[in-house]
């Protein structure tokens, strides 16, 4: 293993971790390094697909862009997408390799243990440093003997630590010196600093607990990194979704001309690829709203079925919750989308003979002209393409262009005469694969299609918006954003904003690197 390894580790779960790596690799990668993020176990139901046709985590496909590199499946060997309480979906090496309960996952973890050290392998020959990201907290006693993604993945990297700490949350004194405490003495030798996050208002309030917990813990503070509001990166986990809610009453009750496009999105327990939807929230002429309940449903323009981890079981619930007559009722009135599993719901039948969500067939909304087949075997590839019918919610649109990903397990035909919605490429070795996505029902008031990250290029988003306002009799969008832009500036504000906060030179010191201030000034001088 070549190159030298920096860690960073959490005192708990949405503590940051995931956004600190990101700036680290963008810094890294400003100052001229060959730089990799890695984590070896991530668990989380939003995923991305990488060039080969394989998942990992969304978390560490972001933290490669901002290194600037295409995501690789090594940089998450492991990716475990939860099933319900007890079990998951384990996926290594970016296909499934089986569907385990908490208790047998523990007993055979071991045998990855050299998948993850090959994938780790791999990324460090090609690179100068690895940034490496931990899972929840190493101090999770009840689960250290099998943790593979904190301190022993620490040792095998032989990385230094960095340890985050979310002040924004509360108690972060507390939680940091409790998680050092909690390691033993080896362990903790390798966390060379600390730095506090989220952190808002006046810096040298912080003084005082910050060389009391210096002297406690025997270890330096990096630093303290401020809150950054209206980042354009997705979050890690959905924890993160309390923020991407929009219940504002006035915004969603007014009945002006040019108010927002009112969107619902329903909130299933298993909401798989909840980042669908950050590119939309993000429209000053739009309002988002997560919903589990037919009261939160009322007034919405366009209600979204987003993609589903457990699609059978979020149909089931979907109907618990009286949620299925507001949905019907709404593409007879407004418009309704189908994101993957979402689709699959609007269609007349799925069909699981072989158990893999749960056997035999579950009825659909009937509102596509749809059935699907769930298959063992997985469909991960990144596609791009137009849409077919040349037109959205009966506006014309012309050839538009369309990208994004496909994962689902699930196999869609069509009943009678089809009416797709996108034609596509799927991006697949030794050749390109041509297929036709998705489907659009008669009166064009609904699509489903199977393209997660749909809303994110610009084109298409703004289509969308534009042909369902004027759907809708709503006055042209006085603003749309350009979120491909702001993705990179938020990039650079947040890499900007750490390398401002904390001692990068002993961070690169860490990995035996030279930082150079006047580089990084030049490299971020458009930050802000």
């Amino acid at each position: 293993m070549t190159a030298r390894a920096v860690m960073v580790l959490g005192t708990s779960s949405h503590a940051g971790k995931s956004l600190l790596t990101a700036a680290l690799c963008r810094i890294f990668a400003r100052q001229g390094y060959r730089v990799a993020p890695f984590k070896s176990q991530n668990m989380s139901l939003n995923s991305a697909a990488t060039a080969e046709g394989l998942e990992i985590g969304r978390a560490q496909a972001l933290q490669a862009e901002a290194a600037g590199i295409r995501p690789s499946v090594h940089m998450n060997p492991i990716l475990l997408k939860p099933l319900g309480e007890m079990a998951s979906q384990v996926i290594v090496h970016g296909r499934i390799w089986g569907r385990l309960s908490a208790a047998e996952y523990r007993r055979r973890v071991e045998e990855l243990v050299p998948l993850v050290a090959d994938s780790y392998r791999k990324l460090a020959i090609e690179n100068d440093v690895i940034v490496l990201e931990g899972a929840g907290s190493p101090a999770e006693i009840n689960l250290k003997e099998h943790d593979i993604a904190n301190m022993r993945m620490a040792a095998m990297a032989d990385a230094s630590c960095l340890l985050v700490g979310d002040i924004d949350r509360g108690g972060v004194f507390a939680s940091l010196l409790g998680t050092v405490e909690l390691l033993e003495p080896e362990e903790r030798a390798r966390i060379s600093g600390f730095v506090i996050n989220k952190f808002r208002g006046d810096v040298a309030l912080l003084a005082p607990g910050i060389r009391a917990l210096e002297g406690r813990m025997k270890m330096p503070c990096l630093g303290v990194v401020p809150y950054l509001d209206r980042l354009a990166l997705e979050e890690e986990d959905s924890l993160g979704l309390a923020d991407f809610d929009s219940l504002d009453d006035d915004r969603w009750s007014s009945t002006l001309a040019d108010r927002p496009l009112r969107i619902a999105v329903i909130r299933f327990p298993s909401l798989a690829n909840f980042t669908d939807f950050d590119a939309l929230s993000s429209e000053p002429s739009v309002a988002v709203r997560l919903c589990r309940n037919p009261r939160q449903l009322r007034g919405a323009d366009v209600v979204i079925l987003p993609g589903s981890k457990q699609t059978a079981d979020d149909l089931f619930w979907l109907r618990s919750q009286g949620l299925e007559r507001p949905v019907i009722e709404r593409s007879k009135n407004g418009l309704v989308t189908g994101i993957c599993g979402g689709m699959q719901m609007l269609g007349e039948l799925i069909l699981d003979p072989e158990g893999v969500e749960s056997a035999g067939s579950i009825r659909g909304l009937a509102l596509l002209p749809i059935h699907t087949i769930m298959r063992p075997s997985k469909v991960t590839v990144p596609v791009e393409g137009k849409l077919a019918a040349g037109s959205l919610f009966g506006q014309t649109v012309g050839d538009l262009a369309v990208r994004g990903y496909e994962i689902h397990a699930g196999e869609t035909s069509y009943i009678g005469q089809p009416r797709p919605f996108a034609q596509l490429m799927r991006q697949r070795e030794p050749a390109d694969e041509r297929v036709m996505d998705g489907s659009i029902s008669p009166d064009s008031r609904i699509f489903g299609t199977y393209l997660h990250g749909l809303f994110d290029g610009d084109a298409f988003r703004h289509a969308f918006i534009t042909a369902a306002r004027a759907f809708c009799r709503l006055g042209p969008a006085r603003e749309l954003n350009h979120w491909e832009s702001r993705r990179q500036e938020s990039f650079n504000r947040l890499a900007g904003a750490v390398r401002q906060s904390l001692d990068m030179a002993k961070i690169f010191g860490w990995a035996g690197l030279r930082y150079r201030p006047s580089r990084a000034r030049e490299a971020f001088e458009r930050v802000g």
